[in-house]
């Protein structure tokens, strides 16, 4: 079972929905695809969209990895190297994970596919189902409501909204939607590193009572020490997204005193299927819970992830809408989605399917 050839190519998927977050806005979702085949006719996909803001790879850096001559090492190599393959990739491409995700979850595909069972049975699933996050982002308050009923009505119940900006407007907005969901909707709240520790205790205060479920990285992502030194009341709510990024960054988040008791594994930081379970298993030995968040990226991607969520235990929590939103996309989607609870199908590998 050999690799016979790697087509990468790029495309513009579109955004039918552009938002604005602390530190960028998002119009458009371009992104890179891996298509692995193999000597007997089947193939593997993989896909990649970096945020140049968090992890400093650009997707023309994605590009410029994932080159006929960079790749040439896995050209003729059996498939059933599986592990030793994962680990290589992981080491010859330390700067661009975007890159490393999409060789990782082709190959993940392709060698599931091999075996003829989905990716999430592979990887010992334990959970059948969850409901996603959708995301709002920074807005004024009549928008952001506008936008929660347009999610309300079409069956989310789980929402997940921006901040960053102005903590006097983020205050209002929270107390808005608890006003008009109460009881109804699951709020999540996503600073992406946009508040001072002033900030932060000012909007816990006038929030506590809404039942915020959590607040993702509230403060930029090389303050850790200050993450750790927050009180045990805001840390039980904190998920740590832009400062997790590796195995190295999950053990400093965890060790004593932990600095939030949520982890926020994206495929795009840690550079795939295989990095991010060894950050999902260093949570789990140290009673950290799991969210799953992505980019705004193509279904495999986001399929991967949640084949990925799936199989943990101690997975809680998942922000996986990056594709709903998306003008075009290259397959059709390997989950299934109803009123917001995402699943995974019973086709072989990722399950996804080339339009």
């Amino acid at each position: 079972m050999k690799i016979k050839s790697i087509e990468v190519w790029r495309k513009n998927l579109g955004n039918t929905r552009p938002y604005t977050i602390a530190f960028k806005t998002v119009d458009d979702v371009d992104n890179v695809f891996v298509k692995i085949n193999l000597d007997n006719g089947q193939y593997g996909l993989g896909s990649g969209n970096p945020s140049f803001q968090v992890v400093g790879e650009s997707l023309d850096d994605s590009l410029n990895t994932l080159t006929d001559e960079n790749l040439a090492f896995l050209i003729g190599r059996d498939l059933r190297e599986f592990y030793g393959l994962l680990d290589e990739i992981l080491t010859r491409f330390p700067k661009t994970p975007a890159a490393r995700a999409a060789l990782d979850i082709a190959v993940h595909d392709a060698f599931t596919k091999y075996l003829d069972i989905p990716l999430g049975v592979f990887l010992g699933g334990k959970i059948k189902s969850l409901p996603t996050s959708v995301t709002i982002g920074i807005k004024d308050v009549a928008d952001t409501l506008a936008e929660a009923k347009e999610y309300y009505d079409m069956g989310f119940r789980v929402l997940k909204v921006k901040t960053g900006k102005d903590v006097e407007e983020d205050i209002e907005r929270m107390k808005k939607l608890r006003e008009c969901y109460n009881g109804e909707m699951t709020i999540r709240v996503d600073a992406n590193q946009g508040y001072t520790e002033q900030d932060l205790i000012r909007f816990y205060q006038e929030t506590r009572q809404l039942n915020m479920e959590l607040i993702e990285q509230p403060v930029p992502a090389d303050q850790v020490d200050l993450m750790k030194q927050l009180p045990a009341d805001i840390k039980a709510l904190i998920a740590a997204d832009e400062s997790l990024k590796s195995a190295k960054d999950a053990f400093k988040l965890a060790s004593p005193p932990h600095a939030g008791d949520i982890f926020n594994i994206k495929l795009m930081k840690s550079g795939g299927i295989h990095p991010a379970r060894q950050i999902a298993t260093i949570a789990g030995a140290s009673d950290i819970d799991l969210m799953w968040g992505c980019n705004d990226e193509s279904s495999i991607s986001i399929t991967a992830a949640l084949h990925a969520a799936l199989s943990f235990n101690n997975t809680k929590y998942i922000d996986l809408d990056g594709s709903l939103d998306l003008v075009v996309d290259v397959v059709n989607p390997g989950f299934k989605i109803e009123n917001g609870w995402m699943s995974i199908t019973d086709r072989p590998g990722l399950g996804v399917e080339l339009i």
